[in-house]
């Protein structure tokens, strides 16, 4: 018997989304849900169970003790770096995102992020918190691969390029970009960004959605606030050194989140087949907590000594049967990542980018001991100078060049030789005693060097004029230039930079310079009396410069007003885009602290 078309179409219909609902439940039970949690500033021995004395962080405990533990990963110093490094599985140098500022802070917009891996093959992607790898298109979470975003802008909240409320009531209540539109949310930042992560990962469990949440919280960074019941019992202090109450408080806040996480995962059936991981950016940012306890680990954030960039790593996944409750001790770094979850996952990768980490699914899943010899390198700042600074790590030898604050490095500065299982306090410099081994380590450092600093020099682009983004705000920290991305460089307001830019599409472009957050309502010329800390911040800016694509104006700024605008018609292709402010008699006093560009 023949079937009537309607029917037919009904029955074939049926059928289609029996196969879909099908493949989608399939899906998501073969492929394993993703969130990787990394915290800012806390170091290896800010956690009980790595030692502390003070410290509690019961939950964070019981996580590592079902955990696989990585016991000598390696990050980048600073924020910025790790995080570029995390996200494209390649070395600071290479990927472009080297510094917190300066121009230095964006990745490279060619290379794709773990995120765009995760979305090409079939995931959601979410991002909460920070993410301190440029603020402007191209170089935003959502532009690099996250489909819902929930962030401040830049280091954290307090920084330059953050919401002026922001400057009120640090940390509570907070002003926050939600996928690009700036909204309040209540509460504190740390307990916003875990209860939207959650809270979008049970949206995306009703649709039976494999997902990739990157957790990316701004605590325990300065400024070191959080509610007195989670300081009050750290305050005083251990063995006459003093506790650090806030920055224990605010870890402990975060262990507390992460329990509420774990319940959120078991009642929700999703622990079983989520990857669950927990690394932190750099060192400990607080010297109290470093001399508290520091796993006897020389120095801390910003050091290319160990307590610097040695980090806690655990691993959980129930369903994937990895060697859970195990530590490995492996040299391993935070670019192993992306290559890690690539196999893990099973991740479409159709790139022909040569990772610099290595896959861990092997030493993971127990079916692998050890990795093949490599030596790992670490260089950040934003000279790009030889050894400035810069660490090799090779087993257990350190060869390394410290930093020496803001001066650049000394080419003639000697190079310092550690073993760190025979000093793990790194104590003693055996550099003259190991010729060889320095000989070795110097030679591949310089052979990767070359290499690197040829992407280096690349120069990350901002474009302007597009749909995605217009109009659009440029901030002093993306600049290239002084170092300029918080409250002391905004008051002080005498630094000077030019963003590197693509136009987009030729046009009219309406462009304004501002000293303050057009937020803020302040004129060119106020001071900041709340934050009288800082200093005089009044600034006698009496005119404005616009430099762009070949063509030069200049106006007055007229008393009280907030900004100077000026037309420009900017043919498309790259330019620099240079402002500065002037005072009566003409002298230059800064550059423009953020600039608002619309394609008219």
């Amino acid at each position: 018997m023949r079937l009537r078309l309607p029917i037919f179409f009904s029955l074939l219909a049926i059928a289609i989304v029996s196969t879909f609902l099908s493949s989608l439940s399939l899906r998501a039970s073969d492929s394993p849900n993703v969130i990787l949690i990394i915290t800012d500033d806390q170091g290896y021995g800010d956690l009980s169970s790595h030692g502390n004395p003070v410290l509690k962080t019961p939950h964070m405990d019981r996580f590592r003790e079902g955990a696989v533990r990585f016991t000598d990963f390696h990050v980048a110093p600073m924020c910025s770096p790790t995080r570029g490094q995390l996200l494209t599985g390649i070395d600071a140098m290479l990927n472009g995102c080297t510094a917190v500022c300066e121009g230095r802070s964006m990745m490279r917009s060619d290379l794709p992020t773990m995120a765009n891996f995760f979305a090409r093959s079939g995931y959601a992607t979410g991002h909460f918190g920070k993410w301190h790898l440029g603020d402007s298109y191209p170089h935003r979470p959502q532009d690099r691969g996250f489909q819902e975003t929930l962030h401040h802008r830049a280091w954290g909240i307090t920084s330059l390029a953050d919401h002026w409320d922001n400057q009120t009531d640090p940390y509570f209540d907070p002003m926050l970009s939600h996928n690009g539109v700036d909204k309040r949310y209540e509460g504190y930042c740390t307990e916003i960004f875990f209860d939207e992560t959650m809270s979008w990962i049970d949206k995306q469990a009703d649709q039976s959605q494999p997902f990739f949440a990157y957790l990316a919280t701004n605590t325990p960074h300065v400024p070191n606030i959080v509610e007195d019941a989670y300081s009050d019992p750290y305050e005083g202090s251990y063995e006459g050194k003093t506790k650090p109450a806030k920055f224990y408080g605010m870890i402990a806040n975060l262990d507390e989140n992460l329990g509420k996480l774990e319940a959120f995962l078991e009642d929700r059936g999703l622990k079983e087949n989520t990857i669950l991981i927990y690394l932190t950016d750099n060192g400990t940012q607080s010297t109290d907590a470093m001399r508290i306890f520091n796993y006897g680990m020389r120095d801390r954030k910003t050091s290319v000594y160990e307590g610097g960039h040695r980090v806690p790593l655990l691993v959980r996944w129930p369903e994937g049967k990895l060697a859970h409750g195990g530590d490995i001790g492996e040299l391993t770094q935070v670019q192993d990542l992306l290559p890690t979850l690539i196999d893990l996952c099973g991740l479409k990768n159709e790139t022909e980018i040569a990772f610099d980490g290595l896959s861990l699914a092997g030493l993971l899943k127990g079916t692998a001991t050890q990795l093949p010899d490599r030596m790992l390198m670490v260089q950040y700042q934003s000279s790009g100078s030889p050894w400035d600074p810069a660490l090799v790590m090779w087993d257990q030898w350190r060869l390394l060049k410290p930093k020496q604050g803001r001066r650049p490095q000394d080419p003639n500065a000697t190079l310092e030789l550690y073993h760190l299982g025979r000093d793990p306090g790194q104590t003693k410099d055996v550099a003259t005693d190991h010729p060889q081994i320095v000989n070795a380590m110097k030679q591949r450092y310089e052979e990767w060097y070359a290499e690197a600093k040829k992407l280096f020099d690349l120069p990350r682009w901002i474009t302007i004029g597009n749909e995605a983004a217009n109009p659009m705000i440029l901030y002093a920290q993306d600049w290239v230039g002084d170092y300029c991305d918080n409250p002391r460089g905004l008051s002080q307001s005498s630094a000077f930079g030019y963003w590197n830019v693509i136009v987009d599409q030729p046009g009219e472009y309406e462009i304004e310079l501002y000293r303050w957050p057009k937020e803020s309502g302040k004129s060119l010329t106020a001071g900041w009396p709340e934050r009288g800390d800082l200093g005089d911040s009044a600034r006698p800016i009496a005119a404005a410069g616009l430099t762009v694509a070949g063509t030069r104006q200049k106006a007055k700024a007229r008393p009280n007003e907030t900004h100077v605008s000026f037309r420009a018609r900017l043919p498309a292709g790259r330019t620099q885009l240079e402002t500065t402010f002037y005072d009566a008699d003409g002298e230059a006093l800064s550059s423009a602290i953020y600039v608002h560009v619309r394609r008219l």
